[in-house]
């Protein structure tokens, strides 16, 4: 923050950066597409941002957490006033769903573990079946996916059927191969090939999620999987955990800079 004047806080963009977890590189182009532009300019030509403008940022990120492209943000965004309140309280109303149904899911891990605890303080042992129930619950909370949203994919995974699905895997390996090319090279994000073959990559995601809002909160989901277990998540697969989790990053940021 860098003070106050006789209208209120204003924050300049490295504040608003360091914030929201976006790069100075991402807001500047939310500027451009109009996304989200600073309300004020310093005389030096500086951007300041002020209270509706991070109300406006709110709004953004917490779309983007809800699997909306910024194509779609922009839409939601031009329908309605930055600061409606209807809006905005629906916004968080469906933040809170999401954040309870996860907050529900833990609960019931924990209940699980707590009595797997009180048998062994008992000295008797879980038998195999309440192990496995409980390992289920860990993979799906480790994972982010509800119980839900498993079957939903499973269900997709079963419409496609076995060979869709090796050829997008196959698809995909070849995707892994040629992003980790640029990640070592470092290309820029917002070069025209590296987001060709991000959006190829989003398309060949999003056949495997339903059509419609289960399906965009089953890719926001996964998304949020990738980004917070992708070095877990990489030590299963064929190439590098570190590479994995630095190709993670990269695909975001990429996908910030459209």
């Amino acid at each position: 923050m860098i003070g106050k004047d006789a209208t209120g806080r204003r924050w300049s963009i490295g504040d608003l950066a360091h914030a929201s977890g976006l790069t100075v590189r991402a807001l500047y182009h939310y500027d451009e597409i109009g996304l989200l532009s600073a309300s004020e300019r310093t005389a030096s030509g500086h951007r300041r941002y002020t209270e509706a403008d991070l109300r406006r940022l709110y709004r953004v990120r917490a779309l983007r957490a809800l699997g909306l492209s910024l194509e779609q943000i922009a839409g939601v965004l031009e329908d309605s006033s930055s600061d409606d309140l209807v809006t905005l309280r629906d916004l968080l109303a469906a933040q809170l769903r999401n954040l309870q149904e996860q907050a529900e899911h833990i609960d019931r891990l924990r209940n699980r573990i707590h009595g797997l605890v009180r048998q062994l303080d008992e000295s008797s042992m879980p038998d195999p079946d309440q192990f496995m129930t409980t390992l289920e619950m860990i993979s799906v909370y480790e994972t982010g996916f509800t119980q839900e949203q498993r079957e939903q994919l499973a269900e997709r995974r079963a419409e496609l059927g076995p060979d869709a699905v090796e050829a997008a895997k196959s698809r995909w390996a070849e995707l892994v191969e040629q992003l980790l090319g640029h990640v070592r090279d470092n290309t820029p994000v917002d070069d025209p090939q590296v987001q060709d073959l991000v959006r190829r990559w989003d398309e060949l995601g999003a056949t495997f999620h339903a059509v419609g809002e289960q399906g965009e909160r089953t890719k926001a989901a996964a998304r949020r999987m990738w980004q917070d277990n992708s070095a877990e998540l990489g030590r299963s697969l064929p190439w590098p955990a570190e590479r994995m989790t630095a190709l993670v990053g990269y695909l975001e940021r990429a996908r910030q800079a459209r």
